[in-house]
């Protein structure tokens, strides 16, 4: 009885728990309205496997979160398994995984030591009759859905499965059932959610209006940056503001470089040279163009950056948001802080006209 009371006890406080969102959730009701007419609640003859996809900093996971917390008491069971891809990456990481996953699901009845070999059948198995709903939240290999969500008929009618990645091409090869890409904030949105970490309240205090439209332009809608710069800017004078964003315009903060910077860690060597030339070079011009001066085979690298969200393409122009841009020179400036003459490419007019007058490259 004991343990019947346990099992009961754990399984309605899984059920109920509410997973921790962003403190300030700007913009996320018209987000979350969007996904939940992909995922169709109310039907529940079809098991769907639905498709979260945007830069780094784009407020994926947030939006996951909320989809979770509003939904989830309507299926027999829930998981959350974050940091899929790190996670992945130790000895047999995959199937502790597994593991977590059945465990979540099922209670003490799911805990079994199955390792990496057999999982997903233990999956398929204890899972293929119960409805569920399965957050996999920074998944960026194939191999890692293999795993956890090979297949619709893995799991139960009216079953929904929410992906999170960096990479549009994994949904696509895994053939979920729908994607939804994730935009910046507005304006509007961008100066609420700013404000509110700057200020704690929902517009600028009027004597930093200018200088926060400033910041607003420099972070393009990115909560991430938006969130970071307002934490970064509470309680300082104006003068403070205006050093900062000169810095910042020059070096990139180090809190919002290094989470955009785990998607160029992912690309091959051939992927990264091709990101980094259109970051210093190429940005705004054409995809003929581009593939002209760096080699007709550098389109399937273009297009490999499109869908890793490090680049957009619209009307055949090359585009990336700013800050990819900032991250891309300072990878470059990281290869020799003190002289130019050292990195791997030149863009600013004093760099040249310093490496030429002073013969410095090497």
């Amino acid at each position: 009885m004991d343990k019947i009371i346990q099992w009961v006890d754990s399984i309605v406080v899984k059920s109920t728990y509410q997973l921790d969102i962003a403190e300030y959730p700007i913009g996320l009701d018209s987000r979350l309205n969007d996904l939940n007419t992909k995922l169709e609640i109310g039907r529940n003859d079809i098991t769907l496997m639905i498709g979260i996809y945007g830069t780094g900093g784009i407020g994926k996971t947030t939006i996951a979160k909320a989809v979770f917390n509003s939904i989830g008491c309507q299926f027999e069971a829930r998981c959350f398994l974050a940091y899929v891809r790190e996670k992945s990456s130790p000895k047999d990481g995959l199937g502790q995984l597994q593991e977590k996953l059945l465990y979540e699901l099922l209670g003490n009845f799911g805990s079994l030591n199955i390792g990496g070999v057999g999982g997903t059948n233990v999956i398929k198995h204890r899972l293929c009759s119960k409805r569920v709903l399965i957050i996999l939240d920074d998944v960026n290999e194939s191999c890692q859905l293999q795993k956890l969500a090979g297949n619709h008929n893995w799991f139960g009618p009216g079953s929904r499965i929410v992906i999170t990645t960096r990479d549009q091409h994994l949904l696509t090869h895994h053939q979920v059932d729908s994607t939804y890409e994730v935009q910046g904030l507005d304006d509007n949105e961008a100066i609420q959610l700013f404000s509110l970490h700057a200020f704690r309240r929902d517009k600028p205090v009027e004597s930093y209006v200018e200088l926060t439209k400033g910041i607003i332009g420099y972070a393009k809608g990115l909560p991430l940056a938006l969130t970071v710069l307002g934490s970064d800017m509470r309680g300082r004078s104006i003068d403070e503001w205006k050093s900062a964003l000169e810095k910042y315009e020059r070096i990139p903060c180090k809190n919002i470089y290094e989470i955009l910077k785990i998607s160029y860690d992912g690309l091959d060597d051939n992927e990264k040279n091709i990101f980094i030339d259109i970051a210093c070079f190429f940005k705004g011009n054409s995809v003929e163009y581009v593939t002209k001066i760096l080699g007709l085979s550098s389109y399937c690298g273009i297009v490999r950056l499109k869908e890793k969200c490090l680049v957009n393409i619209g009307y055949h122009y090359v585009g990336m948001h700013d800050l990819l841009q900032e991250m891309g020179k300072e990878i470059v400036r990281q290869e020799s802080r003190k002289e130019a003459g050292e990195r791997s490419r030149l863009w600013s007019y004093e760099d040249v006209r310093h490496v030429l007058e002073e013969n410095t490259v090497r």
